[in-house]
Formats: structure tokens, sequence, C-alpha cells
């Protein structure tokens, strides 16, 4: 009887810690799990698990070891956001699978998967056919995303035999105020373009934009920082 009650106790102080280390850990930890959070949460709860069932551990070590692997991954988070090397290293960059309508064989070697697995993924996407889609990523959570071409998106144009052109995909110009100078050598443009397009839009340099974007047809997209949103809005 001694020992259940031990290990109620154990479960509930180590429920009642987990909350609290989850909390610090943010919403992110219990959404789709990037390589990093993956490890940090099996690892944290195989310590949970261990410290609340076996009785001879020692709790106070147990739940030591619980708040450093929290502070830790919190600590990443913060690096990730600040850093964009940290969040590439820790968190991954998405590959790219299918490009322009086909395959790339060194993304799917690269992402540990076959020509099977994308068939399978797309087709729970509601994609039968591959000549369907336009880009096909495996983003860092190990989802799949695909863009369809123009023709297959679900509007009317093709209905209505409208000339489509494939709106390829959105470039990263700006991310958080830094300048992704490979990003815009892929579509052709130098710094000097994006300064100019940003001074037409009103900023002269990139201290206030969190993101800005580049669409196909070079229209550039700019979202700023410490944008707060409606008091309006309710989200409880």
């Amino acid at each position: 009887m001694s020992d259940f009650l031990n290990i109620c106790f154990r479960t509930i102080l180590v429920l009642i810690i987990l909350f609290f280390i989850t909390k610090m850990m943010g919403k992110k930890q219990i959404s789709e799990l990037n390589f990093f959070d993956y490890v940090v949460g099996i690892t944290i709860g195989s310590i949970a698990a261990d410290i609340s069932l076996d009785i001879e551990k020692n709790m106070i070590a147990g739940i030591a070891a619980l708040f450093i692997y929290g502070f830790i991954s919190y600590i990443i988070s913060f690096v990730s956001i600040k850093s964009i090397w940290a969040r590439r290293f820790f968190i991954g960059v998405p590959t790219v699978l299918v490009e322009k309508g086909k395959i790339i064989e060194s993304g799917l070697k690269k992402s540990k998967i076959d020509v099977n697995d994308l068939l399978m993924e797309a087709r729970e996407n509601g994609y039968f056919n591959l000549d369907e889609i336009d880009y096909a990523l495996m983003e860092v959570n190990g989802n799949i995303s695909f863009l369809p071409k123009e023709k297959e998106k679900p509007v009317t144009k093709k209905d209505m035999k409208i000339k489509c052109n494939n709106e390829g995909l959105t470039v990263n110009a700006i991310i958080d105020s830094k300048y992704m100078a490979n990003n815009m050598k892929a579509i052709n443009k130098d710094k000097e373009w994006l300064d100019h397009e940003l001074k037409v839009n009103g900023y002269d340099n990139y201290d206030n934009i969190l993101l800005a974007t580049i669409d196909n047809n070079y229209k550039v997209t700019i979202y700023e920082k410490n944008v707060k949103p409606d008091k309006n809005t309710v989200l409880e």
C-alpha cells in the first residue's frame, strides 16, 4: 500500500511538473515535431515514466533532469528564433521532392523516402496522378506539402478554357530583417532591385521587416515586425 501511494504521489507531481515545463517550452512542442523537438520529447517522457514508476530512483535527480531538458529546449527555441543559422541546424529546411512536375530523386534520398511513399502521400492529399503536381516539399516536421499545377487547382479556369501559367514558388527575400542572397540569386534579382521595391513601398531599411516574399510576377509582399492581433479577436 505504501508503494502504491508513493507511485501515485510521484505520478501526480511529475504530471504537474510536465505541465509547467511544456508551458515553458511553448505550443510548438505539442504540435508537429521537428527533429530536435522529437528527441527532447521522447527523452522527457522516458524520464517522467521512470521516476514515476521506479520508487528506488532518486525523484529529486529525475525532476532536475526534466527541468534541465526543458530549459535546454527553451534555449534552443529562443536561439533558433534569433538566428537563421541555428534554425537551419537544429530544425532543418524543407526538401524539394517535386520541382516543375519532375521528381527530384536526390530529394527523395535525402528525406529517406521512396517513390511509393511519395505516391501514397500524394493520394492522401487528393492527387492520384503526379502529373497534377507542380511542386512537392518535405517539411521539417515530416509532412509533405503539395502545390498543384495551375490548371489542376480547384477553380473554374480550366473549365472556362482560360490559358494558365504556373505560379511557381514564392521566394523569401527577407527573413527576420536579413537579406536572403541565395534566394534572390535563384530568381535573377539582386539587392539593389529589392531595395528599390522596398523603397517604393515605403521601407528604407530591413529593420522593421519580419518577412518579405516575391511571387512569380515579382510582386513583393511585406510582413512587418511587432504587428499585434486585433483586440476584438477572441481566441479562448
